[in-house]
């Protein structure tokens, strides 16, 4: 059916619904002068009288009766899918696709997707961890949690989590109590550092700063994984410092496992991010947890 019968049938659907061409005017903003020609249009165009014009009003013709039986449901279903649509912007429903990094999903979502999911039940999310940098239109994917240094100039970002983290460098106490405590990044060299390679193979260098100055340091010991959690068992076992996360190490600083080293050259750097295509459709889930992290600050 082509668009212009589709508007033409409307108005005369309309014009029956609402008992003559002057009502339906009046309702849907139009003169009844054009109502009347469209409805004309349409009568010629099947090539059937659809109405029945008198002085007291307007009256379907068989013909006429027909086209509304077949018009009706049609034009009830197309209401209930947009009162739909509505509904859904009010109560979104629906898949909620994010790829994330394995610290966002570690310590940043648990903070977060709970309370999420009781206020929007309707939602489902699937968050795929992966470390690398994954294209979201590519990979169907809705929004990404990224450090800023890795969000496209082309996409939205909002803050999400904590705004700022920080680096924490750390040893067992037995450990340190060997050797001679580090002051001063410089001291590093003289120390067991255990190395973090990212799953690309790429070794991650300690960046230490106080004021404007930063100092790298190519961790040289005797580990290097991709895995946190055994990093962490190593710094934990006496094996030599670690570098990361302050969320990472939060419980053995607390505990006592592990002891605070270098605290005035911890890096901070601003917290992730929620990044989306905003020159594309942004689906009612991602706008209900865009606005909800937004209204919990």
């Amino acid at each position: 059916m082509a668009v212009s019968h589709l508007d033409d049938m409307k108005l005369f659907y309309a014009v029956v619904e609402y008992g003559g061409f002057r009502p339906a005017a009046q309702r849907l903003g139009l003169s009844a002068s054009t109502v009347s020609d469209v409805v004309r249009r349409l009568e010629e165009s099947l090539g059937l009288r659809l109405l029945n014009r008198s002085t007291r009003g307007v009256m379907p013709t068989e013909a006429g009766r027909r086209l509304l039986l077949g018009l009706k449901p049609a034009f009830e279903m197309i209401d209930q899918t947009v009162s739909g649509l509505h509904d859904d912007a009010e109560q979104p429903a629906g898949p909620l696709r994010l790829t994330v990094p394995a610290i966002v999903a570690r310590y940043v979502l648990p903070q977060l997707l709970p309370g999420f999911l009781n206020a929007c039940p309707d939602v489902h999310v699937e968050v795929m961890v992966d470390n690398a940098v994954v294209d979201i239109i590519d990979g169907g994917f809705d929004a990404a949690i990224r450090y800023e240094e890795r969000v496209a100039a082309d996409m939205v970002a909002v803050p999400i989590g904590p705004r700022q983290q920080r680096y924490v460098a750390a040893a067992a106490p037995e450990y340190l109590a060997s050797r001679e405590r580090p002051e001063h990044p410089k001291d590093l060299s003289n120390h067991r550092l255990i190395g973090h390679r990212m799953d690309n193979g790429t070794m991650v260098a300690w960046e230490f700063e106080q004021g404007r100055r930063v100092i790298r340091v190519t961790p040289d010991g005797p580990l290097v994984s991709s895995s946190v959690e055994l990093r962490v068992a190593a710094a934990v076992a006496g094996v030599g410092l670690i570098y990361t996360f302050e969320d990472v190490l939060r419980v053995q600083l607390e505990v006592g496992t592990l002891s605070p080293v270098l605290e005035p050259w911890w890096q901070s750097f601003p917290g992730p991010v929620l990044c989306y295509h905003g020159d594309r459709h942004v689906p009612a889930p991602l706008r209900a947890f865009l606005a909800y992290i937004q209204a919990i600050g």
